[in-house]
C-alpha cells in the first residue's frame, strides 16, 4: 500500500499562484508514476498532470499547459504541483495519485481544496 497526503490548497484570487504538495509513504518503491487530478463540484474527476518518478516523462491536461508544473523530490518522496495564473475554473478538490504508469493510478490521497475567485 501507498499512502498519499496532499497539502497546500487554499482560497486565492484569479491570477495568483499556489503550490500543492503530496507526501508519499508506504511501499513507494512500487510506484513508478505520480500525478494530480481534480474534481470540481458536480463534475467528474479529471486528469491534471503526471510524471514518472525516474524523470523524463511528464504530461499535462491541455487546460493547464503552460500554467501548471509538476515536479518531484525523490529523496523526500514528495511530488508537487506548482500552479500559476490561476483561474476560477481551476476551482476544485485536487487529488494526488500514484501508480505504475502516467496513465494508470491505483493509490489516491484525500484531496486538498483549491478555490479561485474572480
Amino acid at each position: 500500500q501507498v499512502q498519499l497526503v496532499e497539502s497546500g490548497g487554499g482560497s486565492v484570487q484569479a491570477g495568483a499562484s499556489l503550490r500543492l504538495s503530496c507526501a508519499a509513504s508506504g511501499r513507494t518503491f512500487s510506484t513508478a508514476a505520480m500525478g494530480w487530478f481534480r474534481q470540481a463540484p458536480g463534475k467528474e474527476r479529471t486528469f491534471v498532470a503526471a510524471m514518472l518518478m525516474s524523470g523524463g516523462s511528464t504530461r499535462y491536461a491541455d487546460s493547464v499547459k503552460g500554467r501548471f508544473t509538476i515536479f518531484r523530490d525523490n529523496a523526500a518522496n514528495m511530488v508537487y504541483l506548482q500552479m500559476s495564473g490561476l483561474k476560477p475554473e481551476d476551482t476544485a478538490l485536487y487529488y494526488c495519485a500514484a501508480g505504475p504508469t502516467t496513465h494508470v493510478f491505483n493509490f489516491w490521497g484525500q484531496g486538498t481544496q483549491v478555490t479561485v475567485s474572480s
